[in-house]
């Protein structure tokens, strides 16, 4: 029997199989005998650790980042409405100067104009006043004609005297 179980030994261990099987149950030994379940456990818990550490990094820069993009998107806003006031302001501005420039041109028209009408009146007060003295100056040659023709010398001393004494009444 003891023959036969070695006959029968002798031809399981020749066959690949179980030296398959002696090799996994030792490779499984060894695997368990330098603990590495749980050196593998430990790195897929470490690797685990890392992938939720980023995750969670990540998660925090996309809140930073939404929340500087509402900053900016902010700004831009009180930048747009800052620009349309300073327009508004510009166009309220160039109006106020648009309707002083208009006021202050007609006050200038009317400055030339009234300016323009005074020198018209004093040209032709002094044009009556030239026409009055040609007209005295030829009234008075004509007199000196007519009166030379007509009047004596003693007659025409009279008159001078006359004249004279009219004059003092009229000057006070």
């Amino acid at each position: 029997m003891l023959t036969m179980l070695a006959g029968e030994a002798g031809s399981v261990m020749a066959k690949p199989e179980f030296w398959v099987a002696v090799s996994f149950f030792g490779f499984v030994g060894l695997l368990l005998y330098y603990n590495v379940p749980d050196l593998v456990g430990k790195a897929l818990d470490d690797r685990a650790d890392r992938i939720k550490q980023e995750l969670d990094e990540a998660r925090r820069l996309r809140e930073e980042a939404q929340a500087l993009l509402g900053d900016y998107q902010k700004k831009r806003e009180a930048a747009e409405e800052e620009a349309r006031a300073i327009v508004e302001q510009a166009r309220r501005e160039a109006d106020a100067l648009a309707t002083e420039t208009r006021k202050n041109l007609i006050e200038s028209l009317e400055r030339r104009s009234k300016l323009a009408e005074e020198k018209i009146a004093r040209a032709e007060a002094q044009a009556v006043a030239e026409v009055r003295s040609i007209a005295v100056d030829t009234a008075i040659a004509a007199s000196e004609r007519i009166l030379a023709g007509k009047v004596s010398a003693q007659s025409g001393a009279g008159l001078v005297d006359q004249a004279i004494r009219g004059l003092k009444g009229k000057l006070n």
